[in-house]
């Protein structure tokens, strides 16, 4: 039996995502309408949002004790959903008292899923569902094929009263993305 990942750690060498354009008309969108299932019971409609939220997509997050898709380590971008998750979970203070009203997950994973992995990591932050890629469609979010899924390549998006603001992709290494954007925040506020 092959050995389990840490997930918690990002393993060295893993290729890096290149900017290939996928994201470039972003910034500007208003979010659509849609209401997505969350891990903090009900739904949430990100477009109907008011004041500054981080939105932050990542392909999927791993459980410990299962083994990963076959060559997951070898998608550029794909490794690091749990690191870049505890990273939004330690510095979610730090975005709050610099105007960020929420920071919200987004992966096409169920929300029992999702439940399972906020619980366990302790986030203080929602996780949203994308199952049927609706949100991932509208905004023609980028996405790549692992393990028979159609998942959601890793970005993550600054909204304004539901306007993107400000897109950072490709996000690598995952287990800084939330320092980077609120270096970013307090620049832009």
């Amino acid at each position: 039996m092959a050995d389990l990942p840490n997930l918690l750690v990002t393993p060295p060498n893993l290729p890096a995502p290149e900017d290939d354009g996928a994201c470039d008309h972003l910034p500007g969108l208003r979010l659509p309408d849609l209401a997505l299932p969350s891990t903090a019971g009900g739904e949430v409609a990100l477009g109907r949002l008011t004041g500054r939220v981080i939105v932050y997509f990542y392909p999927r997050t791993g459980q410990p004790g299962v083994a990963l898709p076959d060559n997951w380590d070898a998608i550029a971008g794909a490794r690091g959903c749990t690191p870049e998750a505890c990273n939004f979970r330690d510095h979610r203070a730090e975005l709050l008292a610099a105007g960020v009203g929420e920071v919200y997950g987004v992966s096409t994973q169920d929300s029992a899923y999702q439940r399972e992995a906020a619980e366990r990591l302790h986030l203080p932050f929602p996780l949203l569902s994308d199952e049927r890629l609706a949100l991932a469609r509208a905004l023609r979010l980028p996405t790549f094929e692992a393990a028979g899924a159609e998942l959601i390549k890793r970005l993550t998006l600054v909204v304004d009263d539901g306007v993107i603001t400000k897109c950072f992709y490709p996000v690598f290494p995952s287990e800084t993305a939330a320092e980077v954007v609120l270096a970013w925040v307090k620049a832009n506020p």
